[in-house]
């Protein structure tokens, strides 16, 4: 049996942990972007940490059928949304005729709801030219990264960061040529789920992530 000792209490925790790892990085003016939901308490304590301002890349996984953690692709939120598959995994899954434009239908629905919950009638912060670090609570497959990646270099961002408490040692080799930097704190061997590595991972629900925005907006206008 598969057994793994946990490294951090909870989001919160891997955040702040994190935190003092990417203050090293000397990044000028940066925005830190949280990949919702999961990515935003550990975010939120990296934005407090180093002062600076705290957004949202929403991004949804195009799931198998009947195994929807196994990602064919994902569909990155902006002007137009951003559809990027793994070809890889299509050739592997073969999803039936039409699944695909289904669930990416399916999620373009998800990207508009969140889109509404959480900016209101509030425009994005712009990424352009800008020092940008990306942050989620951990990455598995990776393709909900490499899609967040992929749109952000394309919107014209700065430098790069990539900051992940958690994730195996061969998606960061992969991921390592297409950002300017990676900061993560832990790439344990045998590497199975990112739940494993927390005490706490209760699933983080919207008014969670819609309390955390609002604290770091206040903060931000106070700093």
């Amino acid at each position: 049996m598969f057994t793994a000792t946990w490294l951090f209490e909870d989001r919160a925790d891997a955040g702040r942990q994190l935190a003092r790892a990417v203050e090293d990085e000397g990044l000028d003016d940066p925005l830190v972007m949280a990949l919702p939901r999961g990515g935003v308490p550990v975010a939120y304590e990296i934005a407090v940490h180093i002062a600076a301002p705290l957004e949202i890349l929403i991004v949804r996984k195009i799931g198998a059928p009947g195994h929807e953690e196994f990602g064919l692709g994902a569909l990155v939120d902006g002007e137009e949304p951003e559809l990027v598959l793994n070809r890889r995994a299509i050739r592997l899954v073969r999803p039936p005729k039409g699944y695909l434009e289904a669930e990416t239908e399916r999620q373009r629905a998800e990207i508009l709801r969140r889109r509404t919950l959480y900016f209101g009638d509030r425009a994005p912060a712009s990424s352009r030219a800008r020092d940008v670090i990306l942050v989620d609570d951990g990455i598995a497959t990776g393709g909900t990264v490499r899609a967040a990646i992929k749109a952000l270099r394309r919107m014209g961002v700065g430098r790069l960061v990539l900051a992940v408490p958690v994730a195996p040692k061969s998606e960061l080799t992969e991921l390592r040529s297409q950002v300017d930097r990676i900061v993560c704190l832990a790439t344990p061997f045998a590497f199975r789920a990112v739940g494993l590595y927390y005490r706490n991972f209760e699933q983080t629900a919207d008014e969670e992530v819609l309390a955390l925005m609002e604290k770091a907006r206040l903060r931000n206008e106070r700093d």
